[in-house]
């Protein structure tokens, strides 16, 4: 069963999407003698995903994603690409973001007696290289909320093109986090020691790694389907976790959503 808090950012997203949606066709309308540009695209669908890191029991959750693909501006300079199906090949630098949702200990068995953490927005950028038939990055993420520590991330993937339209990827990715991370999500203090779930103080550093198998269809000029498929294993500290023990250190998240491509011209 879908909850109202998990289908909350969904509804939130789902707003300014029409919005700009809206807007895009009426500045379409514009005088022709405009010569600045932004593209951009926004995702939204659902998830599969565990419940809270660890755990061995899935929820249905909201989906959401941002894409920069290009700015042309008036002066004559451009950044990134004009098409937003195509890759932009060489080196980017990008924006990173991830949400991560609040984890109410009352809600599950195995956290009874656990203090609750409250959602978490995840900032920062990263740097990529994409060619031909591959593509790797790195980011670097700031907590905001339910954590305020450090994250990292890094992925690599080959890159296939059945059609004009199919784009395949596949590859392994590897998550850092800092101490802080690490004893939020993975650490049991003294008071929320238990029976089967020992004190533990969990410490920072390599934390999972895993596959990610990704597929994108495009309908048209402005619409596409996007989905992935992503499997972790905790490694270190997290794999230890008393919190991880008595659940699953296996963890699988299935994403499915719709791409709208926007183009804004000023």
């Amino acid at each position: 069963m879908i909850s109202a808090r998990l289908l909350m950012p969904l509804v939130l997203c789902a707003a300014p999407l029409a919005a700009v949606a809206q807007q895009t066709e009426t500045v379409s309308t514009m005088s022709s003698a405009s010569n600045a540009d932004l593209t951009f695209s926004l995702r939204g669908g659902v998830s599969y995903s565990p419940e809270y890191f660890g755990s061995d029991d899935y929820a249905v959750g909201p989906d959401v994603g941002f894409k920069f693909h290009g700015l042309n501006l008036s002066n004559g300079r451009s950044f990134g690409s004009g098409d937003p199906w195509a890759d932009t090949l060489g080196w980017d630098v990008h924006g990173a973001f991830r949400y991560i949702g609040e984890r109410d200990a009352s809600e599950h068995d195995d956290l009874r007696g656990m203090d609750d953490v409250d959602a978490a927005v995840e900032l920062g950028f990263g740097f990529g290289y994409t060619a031909e038939y591959f593509s790797a990055y790195t980011d670097v993420r700031r907590g905001f909320g339910g954590h305020e520590a450090w994250v990292g991330e890094a992925g690599l993937d080959l890159i296939a093109r059945p059609t004009d339209r199919w784009k395949l990827t596949v590859g392994p990715r590897l998550f850092w986090g800092s101490d802080d991370y690490a004893d939020t999500y993975f650490g049991v203090d003294t008071s929320e020691a238990a029976a089967g779930r020992p004190a533990y103080e969990a410490e920072g550093g390599l934390l999972t790694s895993g596959v990610e198998v990704g597929a994108r269809y495009q309908i048209d000029d402005d619409w596409g389907l996007e989905g992935a498929v992503t499997w972790e294993k905790y490694r270190n500290d997290a794999a230890d976790s008393p919190i991880v023990e008595n659940g699953s250190d296996d963890q699988w998240s299935v994403r499915l959503g719709v791409t709208r491509v926007f183009r804004l011209r000023f």
